[in-house]
């Protein structure tokens, strides 16, 4: 890629960040939300923790399930159309369908958690790789500025919930009119998606990192022959499953995602066993942090490396649950806010490293086979968060229990991302295109 070709994202390339961003909003205001502000309303966190549990498992399955074939499917926006437009009909029945019908509105919410896992998780977070196999980093991490953006406003969504209650005009919450401006602009980013956005960038004019030192002619040929080689990949669904350094990043990528979800979906209770901090103004902190992480940790993916961007993170794990534990012991306020804080940076960006990691230690045309494989792995531990935090908040050893587990998974990720070697992958993918008959080349060395 020529750098100086390289300036800005192109027009379409920042409708399609646009469009990431909304899909992650999606993501975390329709899962998160019921389940941190709503879950009395409902049954309980226990019963609104499982439903969010079964529902990303089932998104899980399916991703798996995709993934022997994922290469074969002509066009993932198709497939992800149809999941976004159910996923965004099932968030206005989860914000319209009355508190009391409760049987009908677990059958809602537990379809929006499994078709928005799909849709922006899976194949939106493929088709953003597509069209910036190189970029990915700083892509995905001015998207999932998203999370933390969800965050600084839950504070406000809580307080509109409640107000008729509180103010004695209702006995009931307004959870409709709470949720409406968050349904106007998913529904805005699944419409966006469905008129402007393509597979690749080369079938609307565009080139894939907004690199234009390409011709016309140059894209057509290289779309084409990539479409090819994703037919033959070599990375089968078994070859990827045997592979040490997949297991290690997808563990890795899981743990993040376990700690940022499960912590995010508890933190009234966690903030609320501080009395003196006001629950709004530290969510507003958490997501001013949260933004800026999410981009710098981006920034540092693309300049040098997913795998320093990634020890990196899990190290800011271990620093949080090690303040997180102090604030449990000492009830220092100020303790718990740099460590929600330091939670927020790495939610940021928890779902960046799915994509960066598989597009940027495999080949190109490998990448929607790799990622297939790593995203749903990952989301295992996605699915178990909300559960397995819920369990250890209501144990008896409380939220001190929940930044143990936290400084545990930052360790194991260290060691992890260590063991962790792109030189490694590299002679895996030369013996398997070597028994395959394919030419073999330098196209995976000196990945950062």
């Amino acid at each position: 890629m020529n750098q100086s070709q390289v300036k800005g994202f192109g027009s379409r390339g920042i409708i399609l960040i646009v469009v990431l961003f909304l899909g992650f909003f999606m993501f975390q205001t329709f899962t998160n939300y019921p389940l941190n502000i709503l879950a009395d309303f409902y049954g309980g966190s226990t019963t609104v923790a499982m439903l969010l549990t079964i529902g990303t498992l089932a998104g899980v399955v399916t991703q798996i399930i995709l993934s022997r074939f994922v290469g074969n499917i002509k066009s993932i926006k198709r497939v992800a159309s149809i999941f976004g437009i159910i996923a965004v009909i099932c968030a206005w029945l989860v914000a319209a369908i009355p508190f009391y019908m409760t049987g009908v509105w677990y059958v809602a919410y537990f379809v929006v958690n499994y078709t928005v896992t799909m849709y922006a998780l899976f194949f939106m977070s493929i088709i953003a790789g597509q069209w910036f196999p190189r970029r990915k980093g700083t892509i995905m991490g001015i998207s999932t500025i998203a999370y933390p953006v969800c965050n600084a406003v839950i504070g406000f969504f809580a307080t509109a919930v409640y107000k008729p209650m509180e103010s004695g005009l209702s006995d009931s919450p307004a959870i409709f009119r709470s949720f409406l401006p968050f349904l106007i602009l998913t529904t805005i980013g699944v419409i966006l998606f469905l008129a402007l956005v393509t597979d690749y960038p080369e079938q609307c004019g565009a080139y894939r990192d907004n690199d234009k030192s390409f011709t016309p002619e140059m894209a057509q040929k290289m779309l084409a022959q990539e479409i090819e080689d994703k037919r033959t990949t070599v990375w089968t669904t078994g070859h990827i499953f045997t592979n040490r350094d997949f297991w290690c990043a997808s563990v890795v990528c899981g743990l993040i995602l376990m700690c940022a979800v499960g912590t995010m979906t508890q933190t009234s209770t966690i903030i609320g066993n501080f009395p003196a901090l006001n629950y709004t103004i530290i969510m507003m902190v958490i997501a001013v942090c949260g933004a800026v992480g999410s981009w710098l940790l981006g920034v540092i993916d693309t300049a040098i490396g997913t795998k320093k961007s990634m020890i990196i993170c899990v190290i800011l794990m271990v620093l949080a649950g090690v303040l997180g534990i102090a604030a449990c012991q000492t009830g220092v306020g100020i303790l718990i806010i740099i460590s929600l804080a330091l939670v927020g940076i790495f939610m940021g960006a928890s779902s960046n490293y799915t994509v960066s990691v598989s597009v940027q230690y495999w080949r190109h045309e490998d990448f929607a086979s790799v990622f297939a494989g790593v995203n749903p792995v990952a989301n295992i531990f996605n699915a178990l968060a909300p559960t397995v935090v819920a369990m250890i908040l209501y144990s008896a050893i409380g939220i001190n229990g929940v930044f143990i587990l936290i400084t545990i998974a930052g360790i194991i990720g260290v060691v992890l991302m260590l063991i962790f070697s792109p030189k490694h992958i590299k002679s895996v993918d030369d013996k398997y295109r070597a028994a395959a008959g394919k030419p073999l080349d330098g196209a995976l060395e000196g990945r950062k």
